[in-house]
């Protein structure tokens, strides 16, 4: 009887485990450039980020909803960073360099994880450098007020921000499926690969050749 049950359990976890595997599907953006795995097609809007030096830059959202569980990519684009900040008003005379737009680029990572940190009644679990597919990141898991848990990457890839975040239950699994599933494309929508740890590189300054530079690190205008 006790050969008899265990044949049963068995074949009811691989009959449902393809079941739950047909959920998933890999998503492709070749406006974004990037693939991920998802549990559904993702509901897409439009947004616009606020950077760190008072620069608003143009994103989109990916979101997927199963249940409890939350998926979402955020990508925001800075490939427009030098023309931003050239037009917006609000500049301080510490700024007038012009050096402020490639700072806000490359600083964007550091700055989408604390905004991460100082949610409001979150307790970090994890925080650390990260990269996947070699390319350069961090990785941030929360513990949120209600106790369900929340598994952030972040990644900077060709004057990309990519924000990777899942919420999940508090005894719920680790959303690895989607965690690990990063993959970035190129101009003609391959998969980019590389063969040693991808740091972001700017691109050429177009409006001038820099200027002064002001004032470093985190302060704000």
């Amino acid at each position: 009887m006790r050969t008899l049950r265990l044949t049963i359990v068995v074949m009811a976890v691989m009959t449902a485990a393809p079941a739950l595997a047909q959920d998933w599907m890999e998503f492709t953006s070749r406006m974004d450039r990037f693939t991920v795995n998802v549990p559904g097609q993702p509901k897409v809007q439009e947004i616009v980020w606020p950077s760190e030096y008072g620069a608003t830059f143009p994103g989109r959202v990916y979101t997927v909803e199963q249940g409890a569980n939350r998926y979402s990519m955020t990508v925001i684009d800075y490939t427009d960073a030098e023309r931003i900040h050239a037009e917006r008003p609000n500049k301080t005379e510490a700024e007038s360099g012009g050096m402020y737009w490639q700072v806000d680029v490359q600083a964007s990572i550091a700055y989408a994880a604390t905004k991460f940190r100082q949610r409001p009644g979150v307790k970090v679990t994890y925080d650390a450098y990260h990269y996947i597919d070699l390319v350069s990141g961090h990785q941030l898991q929360l513990t949120n007020p209600d106790q369900s848990r929340t598994f952030v990457g972040i990644y900077l890839h060709e004057n990309r921000l990519y924000i990777l975040e899942a919420t999940v239950p508090a005894r719920a699994p680790a959303p690895g499926l989607f965690q690990q599933s990063l993959g970035f494309l190129d101009e003609a929508g391959n998969h980019v690969r590389y063969r040693e740890i991808y740091f972001n590189k700017l691109p050429p300054a177009r409006l001038g050749r820099g200027g002064r530079g002001g004032r470093g690190g985190a302060q704000q205008p």
